[in-house]
């Protein structure tokens, strides 16, 4: 009998419910006999004893269903050795209620603060499998993480739909992709759309270069501008403060994000309306497409495997076009970050895309 926990933490995303299905369809499959315990909204399941038995009803007909079936939560990683508010000590209730199911493992999904927390719980003695979900595609050791390409064809279809008004009208439009920290997301989606511009974090850029690019656009005859803008673009100038500084500015801004501070430099520069587009947090939404139900069912299946294995803490990763378990000591607490010399910066800098540098 293997008892099993599972819980999803820190924000949703497409082909959650697919990834768990994976791991509960391949031990099924093994005839291994299995007790699920599905922790509710994330770490407060586990820390507050919130669960609910499952079977493998459970996970039929839930591959294509965005979200995710357990919930989830944000646990901010540097709180959670600090007591609730009632003196709760949330590892300890975590570890305890790990113990009282009798469980031979959890498994957890989530990104960089959840794979933070899941590597303390291992240092902390349980057993921990991890599978990388994130729509940042920012996770340390896999080269992909699942929720990552359907958030990129939201994003797509949103650029392509802007394409149509943008051209109608002449103006410039600027689309504002999720991403606070890295750019992968905005970089695919702004390639794929054919965006002009792409801004990104790992790229400050010059509001100089970037009216340059829209009005040598112009020159050439073109009308209209599309620019694809990550939530966490810098200008220079902002790079160049502390991070208190930064963060000051931040709060005493008149502008709602980056995007509007963008577009008004641009407009009161070139005298050219611009428009800025928000699909937010439907990037996170819908059913996952078919790449992302293949690449979660395969990491889950993994994830079995290991289970079988007995083989603890391990993230489930894919490296160089193969699934691979990779130490959760090796994953937490580093950022996959988008290298501005990486070739397909060089090769979408080949193609005309300006990144404001």
């Amino acid at each position: 009998m293997k008892r099993i926990g599972m819980l999803t933490s820190g924000g949703d995303c497409q082909a959650l419910n697919a990834a768990m299905r994976g791991v509960v369809k391949s031990l099924l499959y093994s005839k291994e006999e299995v007790e699920i315990y599905g922790f509710l909204e994330g770490y407060k399941g586990l820390i507050y004893g919130n669960f609910k038995m499952l079977t493998g009803v459970d996970f039929a007909g839930i591959l294509t269903k965005g979200g995710t079936i357990l919930g989830s939560s944000r646990t901010p990683f540097k709180t959670i050795r600090e007591p609730d508010e009632n003196g709760l000590d949330k590892v300890e209730a975590m570890k305890q209620n790990y113990y009282k199911l009798r469980l031979d493992v959890l498994v957890i999904l989530g990104g960089n603060g959840t794979h933070k927390t899941a590597n303390l719980l291992r240092e902390e003695g349980l057993n921990i499998i991890t599978l990388p979900k994130t729509i940042d595609n920012d996770l340390w050791g896999t080269d992909m993480t699942f929720g990552f390409q359907s958030a990129v064809d939201i994003a797509t279809e949103c650029i392509d739909c802007i394409h149509t008004t943008a051209a109608s009208h002449g103006r410039i439009f600027i689309v504002e992709v999720m991403g606070h920290k890295v750019g992968y997301l905005t970089l695919n989606a702004g390639m794929a759309g054919g965006a002009d511009i792409i801004l990104i974090p790992e790229i400050p850029y010059d509001i100089d270069k970037v009216i340059e690019a829209i009005e040598r656009r112009h020159k050439n005859g073109s009308q209209f501008t599309i620019i694809a803008v990550a939530e966490g673009a810098i200008s220079k100038e902002d790079a160049a403060l502390s991070k208190k500084d930064y963060k000051k500015k931040l709060e005493n801004s008149k502008y709602p994000s980056v995007s509007y501070e963008i577009a008004a430099q641009i407009q009161e520069r070139t005298g050219q309306e611009v428009r800025v587009t928000v699909p937010g947090h439907t990037q996170r939404g819908g059913s996952p497409c078919p790449y992302d139900r293949v690449f979660a069912s395969r990491l889950g299946a993994e994830a079995g495997e290991l289970i079988l294995a007995g083989e603890y803490g391990f993230m489930v990763g894919y490296k160089n076009r193969e699934i691979v378990k990779v130490p959760l000591e090796d994953v937490a607490g580093k950022l996959k970050m988008l290298e501005p010399d990486a070739s397909i910066i060089k090769e979408a800098k080949l193609l005309g895309i300006s990144f404001g540098d």
